[in-house]
């Protein structure tokens, strides 16, 4: 029989110092870092430890003492148990500050490289429903406070709709109103709650396998389009005419969605990149507009969620490609061709290569939608297409713009990159220390001149980063 292991000890009259990754604070004790949740810094607390390593531990507030002067009222009803934003006790000013230093911190740690001075962060036009898109679960197990576990407190009705807990892959904090997207979402989600409750339909149980309703996707555009995607797993008979009476009790309701669609998911994972998705009624797609160009955008299309902020973050890229009208370009992860044909009007040629098929269609439509001719778009795994032959063919870019996943490039992708030998390389990324892992391998032959921090995703620590890199062969740059 195993021993209990002791409790942690708690730490008393603590000051929280600085803000950490993950939307984290953290303060030192001795030599131990401590990453506190929820906490900011300025405030004075007592901690109770709940992991402890080597060089670090995790803790958690049990008591606080004194508030920080710089602390903020979070404005969501959701706060401190849904994990999106945890920013939001943080005043926006302090977050740009936080997320500024992640940037160098990572880029100096990781990168180890030579870094010219920072430009200023580019703050969010909007702090409050600036999303496109938001994506939401459906489970039959809602999740319950500590409190209410310990009491044996349960609800009369499990099911709920809303956002999957960190640590609880099977539960759901249901959402009544969250402030990231304009407040028709809001709308059309606990409209569709409210329909499922009254019509008994069973809500997914992500360990079992079963239930019919199982995810909603919401996007909105600039143009003022909405697209409501609903995933289903159907059961048993009758499954699929209870679906379709929901959404056409979602399509009576809200006339201004003019691309609604569902999946019938038989997976174990939510994710419809190899799935059918249906329209049940409008368009399989909307647009959205920047600079005079209009993009389609699809279901299982990639497109920036901080539409007003994407464009900021692409004037940045093209004014760092410094493009004369005679380059040829060749946008990695291209997505739907946002960058590739943004920045095409100032190029000789652009090359864009992505993933996932279905996106470069909607790329060709673009360029086709806004007259231009001098783009071109491939699909597939970008280390299997970025080959020497496919260079040859294509011709040697000058500049190459790469905005990767969250993963980075991989190494054959650098690999090929070097070898290509482009004058210039415009790195947006929207996580830094793969960024800065990456620039540790560039290094040998390009140097970090320019560092542009742009903050997307207001009250998360979430930031994007734009870095331009020069061939170190000056032969390139002449």
């Amino acid at each position: 029989m195993s021993r209990k292991k002791k409790p942690f000890p708690v730490l008393e009259n603590i000051t929280i110092t600085d803000v950490a990754a993950e939307g984290k604070a953290l303060t030192r004790v001795g030599e131990m870092v401590v990453f506190v949740p929820f906490a900011v810094p300025g405030d004075i607390v007592d901690l109770q430890i709940k992991k402890k390593k080597h060089s670090y531990c995790e803790a958690e507030v049990v008591r606080f003492i004194k508030y920080s002067n710089v602390r903020a009222t979070p404005k969501c009803e959701h706060f401190g148990v849904c994990g999106g934003c945890k920013w939001q006790n943080l005043p926006h000013e302090e977050q740009l500050k936080g997320k500024k230093k992640q940037i160098y911190d990572q880029l100096r740690r990781i990168g180890k490289v030579e870094l010219p001075e920072f430009q200023p962060i580019m703050g969010s036009v909007k702090t409050f429903e600036y999303r496109n898109k938001l994506e939401f679960g459906c489970c039959n197990k809602r999740w319950l406070t500590k409190d209410q576990v310990a009491s044996g407190f349960k609800y009369d009705n499990m099911n709920g709709i809303g956002f999957h807990i960190t640590g609880a892959f099977d539960k759901i904090l249901p959402i009544e109103k969250c402030w990231l997207m304009d407040d028709t979402h809001n709308q059309i989600r606990n409209a569709i709650r409210d329909y499922a409750f009254e019509n008994n339909l069973n809500f997914f149980d992500l360990r079992g396998q079963k239930g019919l309703l199982r995810d909603i996707i919401i996007r909105n555009s600039n143009t003022g389009e909405w697209m409501v995607i609903v995933q289903f797993h159907y059961d048993q008979e009758g499954d699929e005419q209870k679906a379709k009476a929901l959404l056409q009790h979602v399509a009576d309701r809200f006339p201004q969605i003019t691309a609604l669609m569902y999946v019938n998911n038989q997976k174990c994972n939510d994710t419809i990149g190899d799935q059918d998705v249906m329209v049940f009624k409008g368009n399989d797609h909307i647009f959205e507009t920047m600079e005079g160009l209009k993009f389609k955008v699809g279901p299982k299309s990639f497109y920036q969620t901080n539409t007003d902020q994407a464009y900021l973050l692409y004037k940045v890229a093209r004014e760092f490609a410094q493009l004369t009208g005679e380059e040829i370009v060749y946008d990695l992860y291209t997505g739907t061709g946002t960058i590739a044909n943004f920045v095409a009007h100032k190029a000789k040629k652009v090359i864009g290569i992505e993933y996932v098929p279905e996106a470069i269609e909607d790329a060709k439509v673009n360029s086709q939608v806004n007259g231009i001719e001098n783009t071109s778009f491939f699909a597939g795994d970008m280390k299997d297409i970025l080959t020497d032959d496919f260079i040859a063919e294509h011709g040697r870019p000058d500049v190459i713009i790469t905005d990767p996943p969250r993963a980075g490039m991989h190494p054959d992708v650098i690999s090929v990159i070097m070898k290509a030998r482009p004058k210039r390389i415009v790195y947006v990324s929207c996580n830094p220390s793969t960024q800065a892992r990456d620039l540790q391998l560039l290094d040998a032959e390009y140097k970090v001149v320019k560092v542009q921090p742009v903050d997307m995703f207001p009250h998360t620590p979430h930031v994007e980063n734009v870095v331009l890199l020069e061939s170190k062969n000056n032969e390139l740059n002449n």
